[in-house]
């Protein structure tokens, strides 16, 4: 399975007012694992940043004088993220900007639907933690990921962490039994597989005697008592 964690940088918060993207962020997973095939490309958006998106990622008209424009890079673009499933925290924001970008570079590209799904992450969190702020910052806490060095916002490095959270978001047990293989210094390819798979030794199974299922017997009781007390 070919996921992209997918992030976006723009010039403002609206493409129906002529905002543009101007850095896009995006970091490869196949079967749950970074493969470091990462996409990253700042834009030229041929039109000033407002003064409140510029406080939030840092990038000045300034700095991408000298950037292709996204019709410059659709192509490759399309091409990386064909037939993958897009992760992206906040998704209807940056598949709107990106269905912009590609109706104006020609109709003929399409929409975000034509080449991939979507995963938002904002609304898998909202399900786990309704009633509470689940901005990325809040989950990187939530999730134990580091962000210590995240002092703007940035398509790529919102990506990679983004990807963190994800994992450890719908990790469940599987991911738990491989980070505890990995941490005892076992690999987490095929090795780990095999010692979790039907090739190791049968496990010996010591069955009770009367005494202990009698006193088994007693401590649900007497748990059952206390519940329902």
């Amino acid at each position: 399975m070919r996921q992209i964690v997918l992030d976006t940088e723009t010039t403002g918060l609206d493409p129906k007012q002529g905002h543009k993207i101007i850095e896009i962020g995006c970091v490869e997973m196949v079967n749950r694992r970074l493969t470091g095939n990462n996409y990253h490309q700042y834009l030229q958006p041929d039109r000033d940043i407002d003064e409140g998106a510029q406080a939030v990622h840092g990038i000045s008209n300034e700095f991408l004088a000298d950037k292709p424009r996204f019709i410059d890079v659709v192509k490759d673009f399309i091409e990386y993220l064909d037939g993958a499933e897009l992760i992206i925290h906040n998704a209807p924001f940056d598949v709107g900007f990106i269905n912009h970008e590609f109706k104006l570079a020609g109709e003929e590209y399409g929409s975000v639907s034509t080449y991939c799904t979507v995963i938002d992450t904002l609304v898998m969190a909202r399900k786990k933690r309704p009633g509470k702020k689940n901005n990325l910052d809040v989950l990187c806490k939530e999730y134990d990921v580091s962000n210590a060095h995240r002092e703007l916002h940035g398509a790529l490095l919102d990506s990679e962490l983004l990807a963190e959270v994800y994992l450890r978001m719908t990790g469940g047990q599987s991911a738990l039994l491989l980070e505890s293989a990995e941490a005892a210094g076992h690999s987490s390819d095929s090795g780990t597989v095999k010692k979790l798979s039907g090739e190791r030794k049968p496990v010996k199974i010591i069955k009770a005697n009367d005494e202990e299922l009698q006193a088994h017997q007693l401590i649900i009781e007497k748990m059952g008592k206390e519940v329902w007390q």
